[in-house]
Order: C-alpha cells, then structure tokens, then sequence
C-alpha cells in the first residue's frame, strides 16, 4: 500500500511517526513494520479525553513490543482555540525531538480525505491552484523532512487494512462534532464525494500535483535563527506560495485576505506576528518587533543607507546574524 517512491525515501534513515492511536496513524504504523522501515513514534495527551489515557498506554505498549522508542508529552491545558494551539503544541514537541535526536525524517497519517477536505475548506474561501493542491506528500523543513506516506489512500482502504488484519485502533469522540469547521465539511461534503467519486478525486488530484510542479518554481528559502529569506522567482503568485509555506512551517496561516494583501504591498504585517518584506528582488520574513527605542543611530543610519524597511530594523537590531546576511545582499544588489 505505501508507494515505492516513499520508501525509498524512508529507508536508512531515522524516521519519527507522529502517533496517535487513531485508525490513521495505527494504520501507518503497521504499513511501516510490514514494510522493515525504521521508526520510532512519539504521541501527546491533551487531557482532554479520558480516552487519552488508554491511546498514551496503547503507544508504550505497541513501541515495547516491536522493540520502538515511544515519545511522549503532557501537554498543558488549552483554554481557547483547541485546535490551533494543539497542533502548535506538537509540531514543537516533534521538532524538539528531531533536533535532540537527529531524526531525518516525520511521518504524519494524512491521507486523501485529510487532503480532500482541506482542499474544499480552501477553495470555499477563495484560493488558486497552487493552494487548493493542499499537502504535498514530502515537504522539506528547515531540519527535516515532513513525510506523509497515506496521502494517496482513502481512510476506508486504511479502516479495511486494519479490519483485514485484527488491529487495534481508537475512535477520537471529537471528530463526529461538526462544531469544528473540518468536521463539517468533512461528514457533509468530502466523505459523501469520496464514496461516489474515490477514482476520479486520486486521479484529479495527480494532475493538480503535475500542474502545481508547472506553475510553482522551486525556490531555495533560507534561514537563520528565526529570520528566513530567498530571492524573488519574478512570479508573484509562486513567490507568495513560498510565503505561506514558510508561514505554515512557523504554524502560523495566512488569510485569503493577506495573500490578496501581498500582492498590493510591500511589506505587510501580518498576525501581529511575523513581518513579510518584499523589496530589493529578496524577500524576508521576521518575527515582528514593535520596540525600536533600543536601536542605536548608527545602526539606524546603516538601516536609511540600505533603505532597510523600518518595520524589519527591530528585529535585524536583536539578530546581527540576520543584519549581516540583510546587509550583504543588499550591497550585492545595489
């Protein structure tokens, strides 16, 4: 079931399975075995289920018997915006982990549906092609790969699987409350197309990849500490996708209405959170910083010479790493 270009792409190496207990993630696990890939697992408790428990013991208990390093990690009580500060919560427990650990490579159990409904969610708000596309089966990451081996698959093949072989998996509660937006479409509109429509949505889905590989340059985005840049592709549609790729990575979306915003402006704040300035055939994208009393003039005059955008001065005065990288392309460019 896993494709050949993947395992190859697993093989000798160290990989971490993101795990939850669920029938996605179980499914995955058992693939990976059945297939002698290397991996080890790591899983959180939100204490927010009972349920939590029983998959937490169900992980240990799996990673004793197969003779697997099992991860894991308490979270802390999420008092609002639950699924967004969830899933910031695990991406840094991930990476924490592939930095102590060297792991190259996380492997996450999305599959077609996950993909499915997401494209929909975007196209419902307004979005191109190369946004609808969605998730990409590999995605490189600063350190890591993020791998995501079942996208090709339905989740009643992955249900079958582990139906046909006595596996055991638990049902999360939550992901019947069509309270939360992806629930929503997923029981109301994905699903059903999915179960009329299963051939024709995989092999749509090939010619979007194929497309997307047309339309979308690959661009060698740069990063130091927390500050990244690469050099204009001269396509503004491909350049903003960079963007809200490297945005994703920072677990921070972006708003139909500031990718349109993009387009227009030069520099564009955005969540009060990261700095986005496109000028000089670079981009560069910074935390956000408000305080600029601390800059000295010398290093503000250094800033008017270069026409650095203000908004990025706070951040390039913490970070003279950054500064210095600004600073020689600038020169380089003039």
């Amino acid at each position: 079931m896993l494709e050949k270009r993947t395992l190859s792409q697993l093989k000798d190496k160290k990989n971490l399975l993101a795990f939850s207990g669920g029938a996605d993630s179980t499914a995955l696990f058992f693939l990976l075995l059945k297939e002698h890939i290397p991996f080890d697992i790591a899983i959180v408790d939100y204490g927010k289920r009972e349920q939590s428990k029983d998959e937490v013991a169900y992980a240990k208990e799996l990673a004793k018997t197969h003779h697997l390093i099992c991860h894991t990690f308490t979270a802390p009580k999420i008092k609002q915006n639950f699924e967004a500060k969830a899933r910031e919560i695990r991406y840094n427990f991930f990476e924490d982990l592939i930095k102590k650990h060297n792991y190259d490579n996380l492997l996450t159990a999305h599959h077609l549906g996950d993909r499915f409904e997401w494209m929909l969610m975007q196209f419902c708000k307004g979005a191109g092609c190369a946004e609808i596309a969605g998730m990409q089966k590999e995605q490189r990451r600063d350190f890591y790969t993020l791998v995501r081996p079942l996208l090709h698959l339905d989740k009643k093949e992955l249900l079958a699987y582990l139906h046909a072989n006595n596996k055991i998996y638990f049902e999360d509660a939550s992901n019947f409350d069509e309270e939360i937006k992806r629930n929503e479409f997923r029981h109301n509109y994905s699903l059903p197309l999915l179960e009329k429509y299963l051939s024709g949505i995989k092999k749509s889905f090939d010619y979007i990849d194929e497309d997307r590989a047309e339309l979308i340059e690959e661009v060698e985005l740069k990063s130091i500490n927390e500050f990244a840049y690469f050099k204009s592709s001269k396509n503004q549609r491909a350049d903003i996708f960079i963007i809200d790729k490297y945005l994703k990575s920072q677990l921070y979306m972006l708003s139909a209405n500031e990718r349109e915003l993009l387009k227009n402006q030069k520099t564009l704040v955005v969540g009060r959170k990261f700095v986005v300035n496109q000028d000089n055939n670079f981009i560069f994208i910074a935390p956000y910083i408000t305080n600029e009393s601390r800059m000295n003039s010398e290093f503000k005059e250094k800033c008017r010479a270069l026409k650095i955008e203000p908004k990025l001065r706070p951040y390039l005065y913490k970070d003279k790493e950054a500064f210095l990288i600004v600073t020689n392309l600038l020169n380089l460019n003039s």
